[in-house]
């Protein structure tokens, strides 16, 4: 198969890379494509030197079976006829396509099967924070369908890209030397603070980044009655979402059989043994594939309500991995094979 990564010199692009060179798919050509500033940039994939192409209105996608496509929002909209017009599946990291009725958006471990109905050849992987929440909830919609969902997120500085990652760095250092901190990424300083906006906000009073949580997780799930609230804020972690969740459930639920279905549920660590102080903290899962899950507990204001802490690497489930998992679960299916 072949194979392009569009915004290949950005976080998440060179997180395909790493990702793209872990694992095993079938890949006989690899294609970079970038902005005209990424052009000529050059990097290695299993030990060859792959030079990064300007992405243009042409042809070059025409015997490429799989996009990976992660270039913020507008390029997406922009080129994804481009990308698709000659049959290539479009995975799309960005926002452009999320909650449109005709493209899927989709976790595998919760709902692999929409990708095989993609009229348009668009796939969207969606928001990071969604990504993990979703993963843990379907193990306990498993148990009993899920009424409303309370969450609180403490995101790290590389939702924001590389760009995002690279401010928090020289915050730290400016600090170190005394020298005056520079803001130019973030609304606020984000070293030694906590800024409780994500996105911009909404006439609701919620941030766009919170009514995503809303939106996709009702898509993923099939479910058009879950009630979400989220409460989006950024902390200064370098990598790496934490997220503390309500759950309330139609029947209540046990400690015990919640921790027995995070235990065996797809996607899942656990990590959950808080009297010796074990539980999931982004200092350790980032770098991980998995949704990291602990401090299980039931929740004291809600006779049907449990409440846990999970923690999952932005970059990769969040982002890469992810929508490397769609291919994986397509080709496995034998969807290229038509």
């Amino acid at each position: 198969m072949n194979i392009a990564i569009v915004g290949a010199s950005g976080a998440v692009g060179q997180e395909f890379l790493r990702i793209l060179n872990e694992r095993e798919l079938p890949i006989d050509q690899l294609f970079l494509f970038g902005s005209s500033r990424s052009c000529g940039r050059q990097y290695i994939y299993r030990g060859r030197e792959i030079t990064v192409q300007e992405l243009r209105h042409n042809d070059d996608f025409k015997d490429i079976d799989i996009a990976f496509v992660s270039a913020g929002g507008s390029t997406s909209l922009e080129f994804a006829d481009t990308i698709t017009k000659h049959g290539t599946i479009m995975i799309d990291n960005s926002s452009a396509f999320r909650m449109e009725e005709d493209v899927p958006l989709v976790v595998p471990e919760v709902n692999a099967t929409d990708a095989l109905d993609a009229p348009r050849r668009i796939i969207a992987n969606p928001n990071c924070t969604t990504i993990q929440m979703v993963v843990a909830l379907q193990a306990i919609e498993q148990l009993s369908r899920i009424s409303r969902v309370h969450v609180s997120t403490y995101q790290a500085a590389s939702g924001a890209g590389a760009t995002g990652m690279e401010e928090l760095k020289k915050q730290m250092m400016a600090q170190v030397a005394g020298n005056p901190l520079q803001v130019e990424k973030f609304a606020y300083q984000l070293l030694e603070n906590l800024i409780p906006q994500v996105d911009v906000f909404t006439d609701n009073g919620y941030t766009k980044e919170e009514m995503k949580m809303y939106h996709e997780t009702r898509k993923i799930m099939h479910r058009p009655n879950i009630n979400v609230s989220a409460l989006c804020v950024r902390v200064p972690v370098m990598r790496a979402h934490s997220e503390a969740i309500w759950v309330e459930t139609e029947r209540a639920l046990s400690v015990d059989e919640v921790r027995r279905a995070f235990a065996t549920a797809p996607g899942i660590v656990l990590q959950d043994e808080p009297q010796d102080k074990i539980y999931p903290m982004p200092l350790m899962v980032s770098g991980h594939d998995e949704v990291y899950v602990g401090r299980i507990r039931q929740d004291l204001a809600n006779p049907k309500g449990i409440t846990f802490w999970c923690v999952g690497d932005q970059i990769r489930k969040g982002a890469a991995l992810n929508a490397v998992q769609i291919a994986e679960y397509m080709i496995k299916q034998g969807y290229f094979n038509k």
